[in-house]
């Protein structure tokens, strides 16, 4: 990594979003100053297929003037509740609707057809919580079933994968059995880790064996996991579970800094450090403001300071830029 400025393995860790529909002064900030890997795209980004086409080309273009590798370009597109493209795009009803593993792979070619067509490379879907009674993942997870939850999911992972788009399977360690929305507060789930194995766990198994680009974790508390830590800012979940215990070799990354669950608890200051010490390749924040700037000030001085935070972090930016070589 020799070639690779601090500021640069820094930003290779950071997926941002931004304001705006095109390559304005801000985007051009977060490519060329903080030099971030990735930006993930919101409804305030979108407005027609040329126009989305257009803003992906030109942040690409501008990344490679910069002397930058190509940008993760993400989305949230998993049909019904949660699905960012509008008409003319394909509208699907969403996880629960499916029937069977011809739904999913339907699903999984038409939206990574129309996701290529306008250069998004990556898609912040498969959802693999199981969700059970009031869950708040009802309304977006394939079902109850961790076997039937698996089964759909790998089939979307599968099909987005032969089809150009990096999926990332969420919310790990799963987040289907809380109620509490991680958007607004923090939920904490007590169960026993055998129980998550037993039900929880499946579909993040099986996401795992068929070489899932991303897994995103969770801002849930799993106090029998970590009764410290959230998920995504866990060393005991994301290092010793998924890395070590799984054997995961893919791209780790958190949900959203900016969410209640994260933002009402803890200073970025102490974010940044768990991230760091927990082995996660990228760092998500998906809203304009000072916290992405702020994270790329700590993520650096935490680099110069501490060897052994260099070391690792090096070993973070070499996965993803194996990624997006294979991409």
């Amino acid at each position: 990594m020799n070639q690779f400025s601090d500021e640069q393995l820094v930003g290779q860790r950071l997926m941002v979003g931004f304001d705006g529909t095109d390559l304005n002064s801000d985007l051009k900030f977060l490519i060329d100053t903080v030099k971030v890997g990735g930006m993930i795209l919101f409804a305030r980004n979108l407005a027609t297929p040329e126009q989305m086409k257009d803003l992906c080309r030109s942040a690409q273009a501008y990344a490679q003037s910069c002397g930058q590798p190509p940008l993760f370009v993400a989305i949230d597109q998993e049909g019904g509740k949660v699905a960012r493209l509008k008409a003319p795009f394909t509208q699907f009803p969403g996880n629960p609707s499916m029937k069977g593993e011809a739904d999913a792979r339907h699903f999984a070619e038409v939206t990574a057809a129309e996701l290529k067509g306008v250069g998004i490379n990556m898609n912040m879907a498969p959802v693999m919580d199981v969700a059970t009674g009031d869950s708040v993942m009802a309304e977006r997870a394939f079902g109850s079933d961790p076997a039937w939850v698996a089964k759909m999911g790998v089939k979307v992972i599968e099909g987005f994968q032969k089809n150009g788009i990096m999926p990332v399977a969420k919310h790990f360690p799963g987040i289907g059995r809380t109620s509490l929305d991680s958007h607004d507060d923090m939920p904490v789930l007590d169960v026993e880790p055998a129980d998550l194995a037993y039900f929880d766990l499946p579909p993040f198994d099986a996401a795992v064996t068929c070489g899932v680009t991303g897994i995103m974790l969770s801002h849930i508390l799993y106090n029998r996991l970590d009764p410290e830590w959230p998920a995504s800012l866990s060393p005991d979940i994301a290092k010793g579970l998924l890395r070590e215990r799984m054997r995961f070799e893919g791209l780790v990354m958190t949900d959203d800094l900016d969410m209640g669950a994260i933002r009402k608890h803890y200073p970025i200051e102490t974010c940044i450090r768990q991230i760091l010490l927990a082995d996660i390749d990228i760092a998500l924040i998906c809203h304009k403001g000072p916290a992405i700037e702020k994270t790329f000030e700590e993520m650096v001085r935490h680099l110069k300071d501490d060897e052994d935070i260099r070391e690792r972090g090096e070993v973070s930016v070499q996965r993803i830029l194996r990624v997006k070589r294979e991409a």
